[in-house]
């Protein structure tokens, strides 16, 4: 008898053991259910946008399609319009080229009797001016003693041109000649230098 009651009280034991296993089961059970419905509506809701998206993408790229055609037929007309044109300019300018040297033939003509007129004026003017140089000749050599000793020196300074500038006071081999506050002449080179002339 022991036995039988403690056969019945481990089965009474095992039974609500059992029980509870099968509740926590249930659980675990309902919760991926749950999460496998809310993992296929989303499965679902993604297939609806990406076939929405292919219709929109598909229905633009018609549009663009469209689009492409009809500009190329507009280009293919603009095209046509410019041959055309420029097959008239063409035209036009290939009779204003004949003209132009019928022009320049003219004018080329007139120089060179012009050239043949100057050339004859030259030979006699040059015997001339041969003349004039022989008795140039005697007198600059003159001159340029006297120029020797009229040439001024020239000093170059590193010195930059000041901000404020002095007194203008002549002109040296075509540019303007300053005085500085202390009596020095000087111009401003190329350089931006100030180039004292002694005198």
């Amino acid at each position: 008898m022991k036995k039988l009651l403690l056969l019945s009280f481990a089965l009474l034991l095992s039974g609500n053991f059992y029980a509870q296993e099968t509740a926590a089961e249930k659980k675990a059970t309902k919760a991926k259910t749950e999460k496998m419905a809310v993992a296929k509506e989303k499965a679902a809701t993604t297939k609806k946008k990406a076939e929405t998206a292919k219709d929109k993408t598909t229905k633009d790229k018609a549009a663009i399609t469209k689009e492409k055609a009809e500009t190329t037929k507009e280009i293919n007309k603009d095209k046509t319009v410019i041959d055309k044109e420029i097959a008239t300019a063409s035209k036009k300018t290939t009779k204003e080229k004949a003209e132009t040297a019928k022009k320049t033939n003219k004018d080329k003509t007139a120089l060179d009797k012009e050239i043949a007129t100057a050339s004859k004026k030259t030979t006699k003017e040059k015997a001339e001016t041969t003349k004039d140089n022989k008795v140039v000749a005697k007198t600059t050599g003159k001159e340029k003693a006297t120029n020797a000793k009229s040439v001024k020196k020239i000093k170059e300074t590193t010195e930059k041109a000041p901000k404020i500038a002095d007194k203008i006071t002549g002109e040296y081999n075509g540019k303007k000649v300053y005085t500085g506050p202390r009596g020095g002449k000087y111009y401003i080179n190329k350089n931006g230098n100030k180039t004292y002339i002694e005198e």
